[in-house]
């Protein structure tokens, strides 16, 4: 995914970690590590100030995108959580999961 503005990029990785990119140099700048399973999805915020993470250990983490401090733990989903997105405005995220919630 990439943020607002274009300069950076968060992957998801089987490695049970996010990492955030340069996108013009390809240099890491952040690993994010806390998930106990492979992450399936990543979403930065409109203002790229939060990144949110899916994975299979069922839970969504939104990260600080400057610091790579874990912000908040969701947790709710019975099965692997696929995918998130920040709403517009960053005041709301959805997450998608193979147990049909919300």
């Amino acid at each position: 995914a990439f943020s607002g503005d274009g300069s950076r990029v968060a992957s998801a990785s089987r490695d049970k970690t996010v990492r955030i990119w340069d996108a013009a140099s390809g240099k890491e700048l952040q690993k994010l590590e806390g998930h106990t399973d492979r992450v399936y999805g990543v979403a930065f915020s409109g203002d790229g100030s939060r990144v949110a993470s899916a994975s299979e250990d069922k839970t969504v983490r939104i990260w600080d995108a400057a610091s790579g401090k874990e912000l908040q733990k969701l947790e709710g989903h019975t099965r692997d959580v696929t995918a998130v997105a920040f709403s517009g405005d960053g005041s709301k995220l959805a997450s998608a999961s193979d147990d049909k919630r919300s």
